[in-house]
């Protein structure tokens, strides 16, 4: 159930039009009064001689007893209660005392307080009400509404739990404020699929990854097209800015622009500020030495693979760190890697990867302030993703992108898992929400190279199969029926051949890549197992056949075709 405190008006016969009237789409049915003030209060809706005026004239009545300069101006206070999809049809009787609960609560009419605010509640739908109430009392005072939307959230939980109704998951006041009704029916006016407040915040938080400067930033939203002014102080200082879309404009045909606070709380300037702090360590070296990497990927490609690394470090902070503020900032600059990878994505990956990027902006804000310059690493990343410019999807760049998401998919869910221990619960879900996202790309972005890698690893000699199962068997004891019994084994065994191949020992890289994370949950161990190894050992992500019979083992002798294979992509795992 979600109670959403409107913005306060001057003209209560104007509310009370619109809730009686056939609304914006005619969606107004039946509107009727369920419950009010005084049980003996005129029903516009359904009593034929009562008119708008008479409600009007008993709620202003406190109002209009006061001396002219005494009333307030926006005296008409305004709340909708919604239930949940999900939730069973509400009798007039059950709204009328979830009426009464929520003036109560939000202290317009306080339990037995006989002086109280006037209010009315009309019902003009199945799944919801609205609450008109004027702000001042029968004895001339003003009400005390101090977090009244607090309060009435509170009191939400309560109600549904005592009727039984779906449980909304609780806010912490961190999340991103919402377009109001009249910025959505202004947006669905205009065609647009979202209200420019949200349009703006994406717009926003994509020119903000990776960024190191301030200037940086604002020239990003300015190429991103939209128009930007910024305040500076007599000093000359740099205080703040604000953002408009080029087509939305107001009655007089001006630009209407919105501050970067508030579009989200950590949109500020200063925030953003935040974000630029730097430190002289060198880039986590998260694998195993690396050998000197046999191809030449290209400029996407090898900022995937950037990425990819950057996310395990992060991983293992998450997992391991007692640091809140160092864990905030590693989800934080997760955002941003999320946005950067979304910005740069190929066509058929870029629904999904914008997805989980939207979903996961409200699991990368928390009440624990994030301190940036233990999450550098990612914020590099970003960065280098934004620069490398847009992948293909195809070869090298669609299994770098395959290799990356595999890796998000496990840090959005540590992520969850963090927030969940903390009880951010809108957070956690959020992030889990984005993982949902990204298993969805993955399969977009895995399907080619995991193909390619299948068919090679099929056409490695019976042998040396035997001795890569025989590594398997030795490195994970437990796990090794089941994978072995998967479809994923064949490009296993092709990524083992590689590994060995490349100077690596399979066995100690098997076992590494098990101890690092739990396996348990995943779609297919093989897969995940496979682009831990290739990203663990440098292995390139998507090699050409051709490639495979100039390669040479170990040993310096020729490599059969059989005996070779190429890198695939994991099927991320469920968490």
């Amino acid at each position: 159930m979600i109670p959403s405190i409107h913005k306060r008006g001057s003209e209560t016969v104007g509310l009370i039009r619109y809730l009686y009237g056939p609304g914006t789409k005619e969606e107004h049915i039946d509107p009727h009064l369920v419950a009010a003030f005084d049980p003996l209060t005129p029903d516009p809706g359904r009593d034929s001689r009562a008119t708008y005026q008479q409600l009007q004239r008993l709620l202003d009545q406190p109002v209009n007893a006061l001396p002219a300069s005494r009333r307030p101006e926006k005296h008409v206070w305004h709340i909708s209660v919604r239930a949940s999809p999900e939730d069973p049809v509400l009798s007039d009787e059950d709204w009328a005392a979830i009426a009464r609960r929520t003036v109560a609560a939000t202290g317009i009419a306080p339990d037995g307080d006989e002086r109280a605010c006037r209010w009315a509640a009309v019902r003009h739908a199945d799944d919801h009400i609205h609450i008109i109430a004027t702000l001042v009392r029968d004895d001339g005072r003003r009400p005390r509404l101090h977090n009244e939307a607090r309060r009435a959230q509170a009191e939400a939980r309560r109600i549904e739990a005592d009727y039984g109704l779906h449980r909304v998951t609780p806010g912490d006041g961190t999340a991103a404020k919402r377009p109001t009704s009249a910025e959505r029916h202004k947006a669905e006016r205009q065609g647009r699929d979202r209200a420019p407040r949200e349009e703006l915040r994406e717009t926003v938080r994509r020119a903000a990854a990776g960024a190191t400067s301030t200037d940086e930033f604002l020239d990003r939203l300015k190429n991103a097209g939209l128009l930007v002014r910024t305040r500076v102080l007599p000093s000359g200082d740099l205080q703040g800015y604000k953002v408009a879309l080029p087509d939305d404009r107001s009655k007089n045909n001006a630009p209407i622009y919105y501050a970067g606070s508030t579009l989200a709380p950590d949109l500020s300037l200063p925030r953003i500020r935040e974000r630029f702090a730097t430190d002289s360590t060198p880039p986590a070296n998260v694998g195993s030495e690396r050998p000197e990497r046999p191809t030449s990927p290209s400029a996407p490609a090898a900022a995937r693979r950037t990425t990819a690394h950057a996310a395990w470090a992060a991983l293992l902070v998450l997992d391991r760190s007692g640091d809140d503020g160092a864990a905030a900032a590693q989800i934080a600059a997760t955002g941003e890697v999320l946005d950067a990878l979304a910005r740069t994505s190929a066509l058929h990956t870029r629904n999904q990867l914008r997805q989980a990027a939207w979903e996961f902006e409200r699991a990368s804000r928390s009440h624990t302030r994030a301190e940036f310059h233990h999450a550098q690493d990612l914020r590099r990343a970003a960065r280098e993703l934004v620069h490398s410019g847009p992948a293909l999807g195809r070869g090298e760049d669609g299994a770098g992108t395959a290799m990356v998401i595999d890796m998000l998919v496990f840090l959005t869910m540590a992520a969850a898992h963090w927030h969940a221990q903390r009880h951010h619960a809108q957070q956690a879900e959020a992030a889990r929400r984005a993982a949902g996202h990204l298993r969805a790309a993955y399969q977009q972005a895995a399907g080619e190279p995991l193909t390619v890698l299948r068919e090679r690893g099929r056409r490695i000699a019976p042998s040396l199969r035997r001795h890569h199962a025989t590594t398997v068997r030795a490195a994970l004891p437990e796990l090794a029926d089941t994978v072995l019994a998967e479809p994923g084994w064949d490009a296993l065994a092709a990524t083992l051949a590689d590994a060995e191949r490349a100077g690596h020992n399979p066995q100690a890289l098997l076992t590494e890549a098990a101890a690092r994370q739990e396996l348990d949950t995943a779609d297919s161990i093989s897969e995940v197992l496979l682009w831990r190894l290739r990203r663990t050992a440098d292995l390139p992500a998507y090699g050409a056949a051709a490639e495979a019979h100039r390669a040479k083992p170990a040993n310096g002798q020729p490599a059969s075709a059989r005996q070779m294979s190429t890198p695939s992509t994991p099927r991320t795992p469920r968490r």
